[in-house]
């Protein structure tokens, strides 16, 4: 390292940057991109990428059952209600369906928050279903008895104990 460099990093001006023992200086590769390879490669963070990825898809399987199968179900039980036209429009004429009403002017549909909120309590009890499930098979895993010990381990703790019986006592 040249000695001007060396002074710039001591005294911590623009061309330092803080050194982290787990991070490997090489050239040509900055510091902060180092720091972010180290977090990215990290092993829980893959796991949450993959999980928002599968929460993503996740979410548009939960759409589609809410939109296309429940709420025509609730529709038809509660009277041929449809609740994703159920608006309130604060401006402009007057519109027959809610996506024409969002282009007139503005307005509040409160039908879209229905499916909306009906969407999250699908989402939410599978979530819980899944959890307490996980959570059922850890406990089974923590009650499994402890193996049980092979007859060399059995014979030597035999041996052990008849040792010990018959040290004198002093």
């Amino acid at each position: 390292m040249p000695s001007s460099r060396r002074n710039n990093v001591a005294r911590g001006t623009a061309d330092s940057f803080i050194q982290d023992p787990g991070l490997r200086v090489t050239h040509g590769e900055p510091p902060m991109f180092q720091e972010f390879k180290k977090f990215a490669l990290r092993g829980n963070v893959i796991d949450l990428a993959v999980g928002v990825i599968i929460g993503a898809a996740f979410n548009k399987i939960v759409s589609s059952l809410v939109d296309d199968i429940f709420m025509p179900i609730i529709g038809f039980v509660a009277g041929g209600l449809d609740f994703s036209n159920y608006f309130y429009q604060l401006s402009g004429t007057d519109a027959p369906t809610y996506a024409t009403a969002k282009e007139v002017g503005a307005t509040i549909g409160y039908g879209q928050f229905i499916t909306v909120a009906i969407n999250f309590m699908i989402v939410a009890w599978v979530l819980f279903l899944v959890i307490k499930a996980i959570n059922r098979m850890k406990r089974e895993e923590e009650t499994k008895p402890a193996p049980e010990d092979s007859k060399d381990v059995k014979l030597l703790q035999e041996i052990r104990d008849l040792l010990a019986q018959q040290k004198p006592t002093a």
